[in-house]
């Protein structure tokens, strides 16, 4: 299996190299040549076997260069060991007839970033070995909320790295900042900005793509990469979790082999629904993936229009990890509707940077409209969901998964489409606590309180255990303080690593 550049289709790398790479040197993102395919047959096979089995089955077709012993390996350390809670890393729970919750947060940070952050480390050192490298790769992040300590937990003191983590020191919950600012580690660093996540992220693109600077770096010894969505090694174990829920209602008696589901997920940055979005295509029977948006509704806006238009104000909302204008992974998906053409990516690409607007072709519209539905849902409704699912349910669900609860009635309102649906579930209710117990009705009796007495006050409303990760934050030293204006982050990485 090759690799080629969104933006470089002459550019041919095996999947080692383009996980250590993360981003290609003309700043396009590396996929697939082909994507492989997942037979019934193949499907059926799925449906007896454990999680982490799964994923070594998919995973074997997309990294060829890595022996599946060593794939085994990658994915034995990431999803055994007790670190994900429960039987399965990605358990479905059904909240009525024909819709069920794909939980992902059941892993150390309480995110569905785990799922491929605890992989990705091992799929990194083993990349490192394969294509001789002797230099310190340094993981550059940009989050918005759970990326940032989902990554830093994931390359904690692994040897041959370092990590550094930049987010907006004003758009993340108290709960995720006090998670990556108390991080522990010798080769992690972490530095708020002044700006919001689309600032993180062109910085950290700017810097993949500074030649000047990545020379200096590699005479210190240093290699970049990326463990954002951007970075290939993020993206494919995203596929796994979409494979293993079908497989999970096929086992369930939900729906029979070969019946399609409709998969619904909040997303900001395209990277999680674009997973679902290969996993269609690999084989798995999917319907309509429905696209959900909070008050930063950009991609709602694109899919049902076809114009990608960031020019408009940026909303501060209760979904913080969805507060993203620059949908980076969305390149991916239009490179392959357009049939790998990567100049019209590099043409859009670049209307995007210097317009910050561009508008795809009638056809590629209409594609985009045969797969994909898009809604968005504001802080109130989001607000309304969260109550109205534990009133009439008793399941309490953070505010992400709340938008997409919300979106995923607006389609089955508008369209009386009832194919069994999947929502993704992504991050646990008690990473956004004071929303989560506000929608709840608990403003007055939760007045005053810390984020630990938040937490308790959660656990008693919701029935729900807290997490380990985050109960145990309390008295935690903090130690990365420190907010850079958002035209220093090549300054502060350069600082992190040693060079003066």
């Amino acid at each position: 299996m090759q690799y080629i550049s969104t933006r470089n289709t002459d550019l041919r790398v095996k999947s080692a190299a383009a996980i250590k790479k993360g981003l290609s040197e003309e700043g396009g993102l590396f996929v697939p040549e082909t994507i492989p395919v997942l037979t019934l047959d193949d499907l059926k096979k799925l449906t007896k076997l454990s999680y982490t089995e799964r994923a070594v089955f998919v995973l074997k077709k997309y990294l060829t260069d890595y022996l599946v012993k060593e794939l085994r390996e990658c994915a034995e350390n990431a999803y055994g060991g007790g670190k994900f809670d429960g039987e399965s890393p990605a358990p479905l729970v059904n909240l009525e007839d024909g819709v069920n919750i794909l939980e992902l947060w059941h892993g150390p940070t309480c995110a569905f970033k785990d799922m491929a952050l605890q992989i990705l480390p091992h799929f990194l050192t083993k990349a490192m070995k394969k294509t001789g490298e002797d230099k310190t790769v340094v993981i550059l992040v940009a989050t918005s909320g759970d990326t940032g300590k989902a990554a830093l937990e994931g390359f904690r003191d692994v040897e041959g790295t370092k990590i550094i983590v930049f987010y907006p020191s004003e758009g993340v919950s108290d709960i995720q900042k006090l998670q990556m600012i108390t991080q522990e580690g010798k080769n992690v660093c972490v530095s708020g900005i002044i700006g919001n996540f689309d600032d993180a992220q062109s910085g950290v693109k700017t810097i993949f793509t500074d030649e000047e600077a990545n020379t200096e770096f590699l005479k210190n010894g240093c290699v970049m990469s990326s463990a954002n969505s951007i970075n290939w090694g993020r993206l494919v174990p995203q596929i796994v979790y979409y494979v293993s829920a079908y497989c999970d209602m096929v086992a369930s008696g939900q729906v029979e082999m070969g019946d399609k589901i409709n998969i619904c997920v909040p997303t900001g940055n395209f990277g999680n629904i674009l997973a679902a979005y290969y996993a269609m295509k690999m084989g798995v029977p999917v319907k309509k993936l429905i696209c959900a948006s909070n008050q930063n509704n950009i991609l709602t806006d694109f899919i049902k229009t076809g114009e990608y238009n960031k020019n408009r104000d940026f909303h501060t909302t209760i979904s913080p990890s969805m507060d993203i204008l620059i949908s980076s992974n969305l390149e991916r998906l239009l490179f392959d509707l357009c049939g790998n053409d990567a100049k019209k990516v590099n043409k859009w690409m670049k209307d995007l940077k210097e317009k910050g607007v561009y508008t795809v072709s009638t056809d590629i519209r209409k594609k985009l409209s045969k797969v994909l539905w898009a809604g968005c849902c504001d802080d109130y409704f989001t607000k309304e969901c969260i109550y109205k699912t534990n009133e009439k349910f008793g399941y309490t669900i953070d505010t992400h998964t709340a938008v997409a609860v919300d979106v995923y009635n607006q389609y089955k309102a508008e369209t009386g489409d009832e194919t069994p649906a999947v929502i993704v579930s992504t991050a646990s209710p008690f990473k956004f606590n004071q929303s989560v117990l506000s929608a709840l009705g608990k403003d007055a009796e939760t007045a005053g309180m810390d984020d630990f007495g938040l937490l308790e006050c959660l656990s008693q409303a919701s029935g729900m255990k807290i997490p380990d990760s985050l109960g145990n934050l309390k008295g935690k030293e903090k130690r990365f303080t420190g907010v850079c204006d958002k035209t220093e982050l090549l300054k502060t990485v350069s600082e992190f690593i040693g060079k003066k």
